[in-house]
């Protein structure tokens, strides 16, 4: 981990070297990060929680700003506005779809590969399976890893996505949608997911062995390249947060059921189906191609654009 960090230090230098030849660098006094709890992002919790961002930049009188943005696209549009410098947490498709929009939005970390915590769900007891999905209204999130969880399971099965009646609702306005029975399935996520299954529903499919969501952590390219320390920093902290969530389990648990208002249970439950990482492995570049093909399929994106692009060299194995 120590030798990981010390090549990021080296490039991040590197970079900052190059990049104020051509412009002078502004001190940098407060850094804007987003915090983002759902679907159970635990080590963000706890950074957040036990004050560990804002001790380590203290010392060089920076101040931390969190900002509460669950969404990735309002992450990137932060970014984009430059209001937001680090994107907490992630989802890949916000990265690629604000790239090809032709914004500067670096990713510098993995954050987790929770590929149980996307499900697709229902109240129904007549639906047990993907098949059975024929015909019914489903309403989810679109544009998003639930979304193309959905068209990739129905295509296992012979299926299209006008196969069924696909309703724009947010994961909680699906929940509810279909505990009600005003629809026959949602696609949900993280606590709501688990929610929805103490309140009767069950799970037909999840992410896994479908799609592979990856939530990363991202920076804005111009502060990258401006204050390559200070991610750097971000990234320690992180890890940080990271192996104190391992070595402390029962705590972090207790953390984030009270941050999420879940019972103690319900977190360890999250915590089992979230596979939480600092890195990027190739297996993620080549899904993200994965993901690039389903976007402009589904007229999210105008033209294919290359993964690496969004991606900053150091957060490359």
């Amino acid at each position: 981990m120590r030798k990981i960090f010390s090549c990021i230090l080296v490039f991040v230098f590197l970079s900052f070297s190059c990049f104020s030849e051509g412009k002078q660098e502004k001190p940098l006094h407060t850094i804007n990060v987003s915090y983002v709890k759902s679907p159970f992002n635990l080590p963000q919790i706890i950074m957040k929680e036990r004050g560990m961002l804002e001790s380590a930049f203290s010392d060089r009188g920076i101040e931390v700003r969190f900002h509460g943005i669950e969404s990735g696209a309002q992450q990137a549009q932060a970014m984009a506005a430059g209001s937001l410098d680090i994107g907490g947490v992630m989802n890949t498709t916000s990265v690629l779809l604000s790239v090809s929009a032709g914004n500067d939005v670096r990713i510098i970390s993995g954050f987790s590969r929770p590929e149980k915590v996307f499900a697709i769900a229902s109240a129904d007891q007549s639906i047990t399976g993907i098949r059975d999905l024929e015909g019914k209204k489903v309403a989810g999130p679109k544009g998003t890893v639930l979304h193309q969880l959905l068209i990739a399971a129905l295509e296992s099965k012979g299926l299209e996505i006008t196969d069924i009646e696909f309703l724009q609702m947010s994961i909680p306005q699906a929940s509810t949608a279909m505990l009600a029975g005003h629809i026959d399935a949602a696609l949900l996520a993280g606590s709501v997911l688990i929610q929805a299954q103490n309140s009767g529903a069950r799970i037909v499919a999840t992410a896994e062995g479908f799609v592979r969501p990856k939530l990363v952590i991202a920076a804005r390219g111009a502060f990258l390249d401006a204050h390559g320390e200070a991610v750097a920093l971000y990234l320690q902290t992180h890890r940080e947060a990271l192996e104190w969530m391992r070595a402390n389990e029962n705590e972090a648990l207790r953390i984030g059921a009270a941050e999420q208002g879940i019972s103690r249970e319900e977190a360890r439950t999250l915590y089992e189906w979230t596979n939480f990482t600092d890195t990027l492995s190739p297996e993620d570049l080549s899904t993200m191609k994965d993901d690039i093909k389903f976007m402009l399929g589904n007229g999210m994106l105008a033209k294919e654009i290359n993964p690496e692009s969004c991606i900053a060299g150091f957060a490359l194995p």
